[in-house]
């Protein structure tokens, strides 16, 4: 269809707001529904609410929006990740919440008006001619070839969509914000700080311990038994694992029903690229130019570590009897017939804590006094600076703005500022959650050095404040007007999560969930 653009079909649902409102009362990948199952809903629909069936073209052309939206902002994902990430329920979301206010409304009487349908189908520009304005005969083409439906039932399904934004109006009319909630807000948004804070991990300082002499590792482990087992424990899939091979594979696939021709002509081209494989072609180079296993054919067949219980017993006895070097005859599975060589052997080990208690304690006893070096050189550094230097003297920062949370790939102590945050919670920006640094933070009146290290995580924290700004009523003056807007809206907000909850709570709504994976594919 001529200058058709799918992102400005999806627009019309914006205009009205619908696509913001309806997910507001679940998250992604809940499917906010009180009962599932084909059995409750008529054939070729996705749900029942109250009674009313939502066709499951209705679902598909939601879908198919969703997902034409998202390649529009430049999102090309693959329709199954985003079922995995639980799209299609907020599309479902979308379509029974809809139908849900539009029938709250009927039952209070909010009904749009025609002229207010009519401006509405005037101002989408899908239907515009090409010279601009509202134009009736590309108006029915775009419903027939697009929407596939008629003027009156697209007309009715905006009449609905409609009549449930007036529902949403009516309750968010509601959400009255006074002026002890606004100045509550204020007391809240307006207590900030902001920190220079240096970490000080173990990692920094191991290379600095040497190993423990025999008379320390013996003395370590008595004091030390428990840790050391516990570690133990927790790391026997390190100590205990089962024979294992580093293999490739050339697959010639079968589908899953394969006749016995298909299986002969699979095992007559296995056999021939066998058969260049012991004439002296590299097993990787026919990997790459033969396999149909798209999971390892551009790395030359590679499949890594391989453990016996993970194949098929025919595949696995074959390829385990193998020396390294060594290549199979075909084998055929329900994959397909496949080709393996077997490039490194690891046989099962079954480590007991006896024969690893002295790996186990040299590694925790260095691990303790890396940590040990980390909280003296943070207890220098507070000391340091609480005699006049600051924490970007001591140590200038490698870039300006840090990533969140990037201290794992640290080799040294970093001063990293913060943006402003609140006492809210317990985390500081850059750093993650640290309950008493945030505590010592509010505590200060002012710029300071904070007069502690604080241990955050592994590592220990030393800090100062650099901004300190507390709420004070010029303060509250200047901003009140903003956070009263801002008020509103969260109240807006949770009026309606309210409203749409209720409503799904008080109503019955039955989804197909065999017909929304015949839309998008099944989980």
């Amino acid at each position: 269809m001529d200058g058709l653009n799918p992102r400005k079909v999806f627009s019309l649902l914006f205009i009205i707001g619908i696509a913001v409102v309806f997910t507001l009362s679940f998250g992604p990948g809940s499917s906010g529904f009180g009962s599932t199952g084909p059995a409750t809903t008529a054939p070729g629909s996705v749900a029942k609410v109250n009674g009313k069936e939502i066709p499951l073209r209705d679902f598909a052309t939601a879908w198919a929006r969703q997902m034409s939206f998202l390649r529009s902002q430049g999102s090309p994902i693959p329709e199954s990740v985003a079922r995995q990430f639980g799209m299609h329920n907020q599309v479902m979301d979308r379509l029974v919440n809809t139908e849900l206010l539009a029938q709250a409304a009927e039952q209070r009487g909010i009904t749009p008006s025609d002229e207010e349908l009519r401006k509405l189908i005037h101002q989408n520009t899908d239907f515009h001619a090409k010279e601009g304005g509202f134009d009736f005969s590309r108006y029915q083409q775009v419903l027939r070839d697009f929407y596939r439906k008629t003027p009156q039932e697209f007309e009715t399904e905006l009449r609905r969509q409609l009549a449930a934004q007036k529902m949403i109006e009516v309750v968010r009319a509601n959400a009255v914000v006074s002026d002890d909630e606004v100045r509550a807000r204020y007391e809240k948004d307006g207590n900030q700080a902001k920190v220079v804070f240096a970490r000080f991990l173990p990692t920094m300082f191991a290379d600095k311990v040497t190993a423990p002499t025999p008379a320390q590792l013996a003395d370590w482990k008595k004091a030390h038994e428990k840790e050391i087992k516990d570690y133990y424990e927790a790391n026997r899939f390190v100590y205990q694992q089962p024979e294992r091979i580093r293999a490739r594979q050339v697959l010639v696939k079968l589908p899953p029903e394969a006749t016995a021709e298909q299986k002969a002509e699979a095992l007559k081209k296995a056999e021939a690229l066998k058969k260049e494989i012991d004439g002296g072609k590299d097993f990787a180079t026919v990997a790459r130019e033969s396999s149909e296993d798209p999971g390892s054919k551009a790395r030359g067949g590679d499949l890594g570590w391989v453990e016996r219980g993970s194949w098929e017993p025919a595949l696995a006895d074959a390829a385990f009897a193998l020396t390294a070097g060594g290549v199979t005859q075909p084998v055929e599975t329900k994959f397909g017939v496949h080709l393996v060589k077997v490039e490194e052997k690891q046989p099962a080990q079954d480590k007991k804590l006896e024969e690893v208690q002295d790996e186990i304690a040299t590694t925790l006893y260095k691990q303790e006094r890396a940590k040990e070096l980390a909280k003296t050189e943070a207890e220098k550094a507070l000391a340091t600076v609480q005699g006049g230097k600051t924490l970007k003297e001591l140590f200038p920062p490698e870039k300006e703005q840090p990533a969140l949370l990037r201290f794992e790939t640290e080799t040294r102590p970093e001063a990293v500022e913060t943006d402003s945050f609140t006492a809210e919670g317990e985390a500081v920006p850059h750093l993650g959650p640290a309950p008493a640094l945030v505590k010592a933070a509010f505590a200060a009146t002012g710029p300071q050095v904070l007069g502690e290290t604080f241990p955050v995580g592994e590592g220990f924290v030393v800090a100062q404040v650099v901004e300190r700004q507390k709420p004070d009523a010029v303060g509250f003056e200047a901003k009140k007007d903003t956070l009263r807007a801002q008020a509103q809206q969260a109240k807006q907000i949770e009026v309606t999560e309210s409203f749409l909850k209720a409503l799904k709570k008080n109503g019955n709504v039955v989804t197909n969930t065999e017909a929304i994976d015949s839309v998008v594919g099944a989980g």
